[in-house]
């Protein structure tokens, strides 16, 4: 009983090591390559469609006009310190 089992079992490691010698290494080389293009590319347009968001929020516009504003009133206040 141990000899068929030990030669089923030899079979079976016989089978696995054939098949995975005719396995075509580069094409997994070059679908895997193939699919982490695609998602970079996913995560690439993921990241800009949600800045996109994001600079067009509405938090967004207005710490923009402040920032704008704040801006224009320390310029003045310099050019009113300057003429002086």
């Amino acid at each position: 009983m141990r000899l068929y089992l030990a030669a089923a079992v030899l079979m079976l490691a016989f089978v696995a090591y054939t098949e995975a010698q005719d396995a075509p290494q580069d094409d997994s080389f070059a679908n895997f390559q193939d699919k982490m293009t695609e998602f970079g590319r996913g995560v690439a347009d993921k990241a800009r469609d949600t800045i996109e968001t994001i600079k067009n929020s509405e938090f967004a516009q207005k710490t923009h006009n402040w920032f704008t504003d704040s801006f224009q009133k320390l310029k003045t206040k310099f050019s009113e310190l300057s003429q002086d």
